[in-house]
């Protein structure tokens, strides 16, 4: 069976690419659990995050964005001494910030989904890549969804980081062409 490269052969990895990565999520806590699990990534690895996730997801009360919006100064101290998460205060802050942010847009046009999906007509952007050397970090679609969410007030979320997110929630299909998900997860 043949996978994409760069998830090796690490079980956690493989488990990811094979039954997460790219597949499209319209799921609005799937939606928010991948943007706070995104931008705790930027400048780190994504397998770092991987390993955590669990720990995010008890820190983070399931990734309920109405329960993450409301978290107060007690409980950054708290999650800044966690160590099973990343503990850094100003990606923290930036998750509470954009719970926030998530409910507003979730207000606006009645799902996140919708609002996300919207950028590329409801249908996934199918690339054709054939090596890894090939995959770019931005694309002018993630320039202007990140900006539309910087000027919403989002934080952590510039091009790159959102451009692995678009490939995490399948907005893009990233998949190389003889990967055996590529077919997979068009639908």
């Amino acid at each position: 069976m043949v996978r994409c490269p760069w998830c090796g052969t690490d079980p956690l990895y493989v488990k990811y690419h094979d039954e997460e990565w790219g597949v499209p999520v319209h799921e609005d806590r799937k939606h928010f659990e991948f943007l706070v699990l995104e931008s705790m990534q930027a400048g780190l690895s994504w397998y770092i995050v991987l390993k955590k996730r669990e720990n995010f997801r008890r820190a983070f009360a399931d990734f309920d964005p109405w329960k993450v919006a409301a978290f107060g100064l007690e409980k950054v101290e708290e999650l800044v001494q966690d160590a099973g998460i990343i503990r850094n205060r100003a990606k923290i802050l930036a998750a509470i910030n954009n719970a926030a942010r998530f409910l507003e847009v979730k207000k606006e046009f009645g799902t996140f989904d919708k609002y996300l999906w919207s950028f590329v007509g409801n249908k996934p952007v199918i690339n054709k890549w054939e090596s890894l050397s090939q995959l770019p970090t931005s694309t002018s679609l993630s320039d202007l969804i990140s900006k539309d969410l910087k000027q919403r007030g989002f934080k952590f979320l510039g091009t790159t980081v959102f451009y692995a997110h678009m490939q995490a929630i399948g907005l893009v299909n990233d998949h190389l062409v003889n990967c055996f998900r590529w077919e997979e997860v068009q639908g």
